[in-house]
């Protein structure tokens, strides 16, 4: 993007994200056109809006033309959103129905390249949120005081290769494993509650993996790690995660890292050429 003062679009969900890029294209002067959702957004970024609207989940025409009719030049796509409630046939118009029903594989990184795809015909290309927050990316290498010992590095070899392959076909971005068995697969639970879940089964040293979906589109779904990961992993007795550097998103990293620590957790930035068996 160039630096010449643009008029972004934001559709923003839940959780602090969506406010957090607002203030970052404010920051640079741009112009913000925000949308949210009923039930969903994250109302703090309200006030951070040039102009503001709400819709229902799933009115995508209406969300468009919205958008358009406020000149926004490019989308950002911020913020959490339940999956179940858009995938739910009775929220979406005429428009969102023929796009979800005309494909087969209606996977997350799927439905949000459709709906990008959208944008990009009107001529309102989507771009990656980080452009205006990269001190979110998370850098590579060990963060934490504790590096991962020799059975949390096997780990989490072992659970790139096959949250990698998964994420080939869309399944989810997370896995979570101990002792090279898998304890649980994200699916439409999302992160946190998977992660709860696999340390159910798989007892104490769980390892958690995060990665970026092959195939996957930067502009609109970065996996990312916060206080609220790192605490369901310290009570499931958790202890390494690890999350694919550059390709993800770390908010509140200081407080994050200093409570992994407390927490025993070991948290890497892992390449995306990894696994090796030297890091």
């Amino acid at each position: 993007m160039s630096e010449s003062v643009k008029t972004i679009g934001l559709i923003a969900g839940g959780m602090q994200f969506p406010v957090l890029v607002a203030e970052g294209v404010k920051a640079k002067g741009h112009k913000l056109v925000v949308a949210g959702f009923t039930g969903h957004t994250n109302m703090d970024v309200v006030p951070l809006a040039d102009v503001w609207m709400e819709l229902k989940l799933g009115k995508l025409n209406k969300l468009v033309n919205y958008l358009k009719s406020n000149g926004v030049e490019n989308v950002i796509m911020a913020g959490t959103i339940e999956k179940p409630k858009v995938m739910d046939i009775r929220h979406l118009d005429m428009r969102a129905v023929k796009l979800v029903l005309g494909k087969k594989n209606r996977g997350d990184s799927a439905l949000l390249n459709l709906i990008s795809g959208e944008f990009e015909k009107e001529g309102m290309p989507v771009v990656p949120a980080h452009e205006f927050l990269p001190e979110l990316l998370t850098p590579e290498g060990v963060l934490t005081t504790r590096e991962p010992n020799d059975r949390e590095w096997s780990d989490l070899r072992f659970s790139w290769r096959i949250a990698k392959e998964l994420g080939r076909m869309d399944v989810g971005q997370c896995l979570i494993v101990r002792e090279g068995i898998v304890a649980a697969v994200e699916a439409l639970e999302g992160t946190d509650a998977a992660i709860k879940r696999g340390c159910e089964f798989g007892g104490n040293g769980c390892v958690v993996v995060k990665v970026f979906k092959p195939g996957q589109q930067e502009e609109v779904d970065l996996p990312s790690l916060g206080m609220d990961t790192l605490k369901v992993m310290a009570k499931g007795k958790a202890t390494c995660l690890g999350i694919e550097a550059g390709k993800s998103l770390f908010f509140d990293r200081e407080a994050a890292l200093a409570y992994a620590d407390q927490a025993g957790i070991s948290i890497v930035g892992l390449r995306t050429d990894f696994p090796a068996e030297s890091f």
